[in-house]
């Protein structure tokens, strides 16, 4: 479920990304929102499945993927978090 919610998050996106730069209005809250919220859920769905593997005390594999799999949270929601705002930065340094 978190791969799916991933890539919805990747298409809203580079939707958001695809509308600024053909000069559409970029702002449209639903692609900025959806990808924002999207990579919330693939966040908590990946939580969900870590909360499943401790309750079956599956701990080689968390012991296997949860230290890089924590890592790879932080850098892509920080991504995710950029790419959805730049439209806004950089329509702000163009119109200084």
């Amino acid at each position: 479920m978190w791969f799916i919610f991933g890539l919805i998050a990747i298409a809203a996106t580079c939707l958001n990304l695809y509308l600024y730069a053909i000069g559409k209005d970029y702002k449209l809250a639903m692609a900025m929102a959806m990808g924002l919220a999207f990579t919330a859920l693939t966040v908590v769905a990946d939580y969900s499945m870590v909360s499943n593997w401790v309750k079956a005390e599956d701990w080689s594999a968390l012991m296997d993927v949860v230290p890089i799999m924590a890592a790879a949270l932080w850098v892509l929601t920080i991504i995710s978090i950029l790419l959805n705002i730049a439209p806004v930065l950089l329509e702000r340094i163009s119109k200084k």
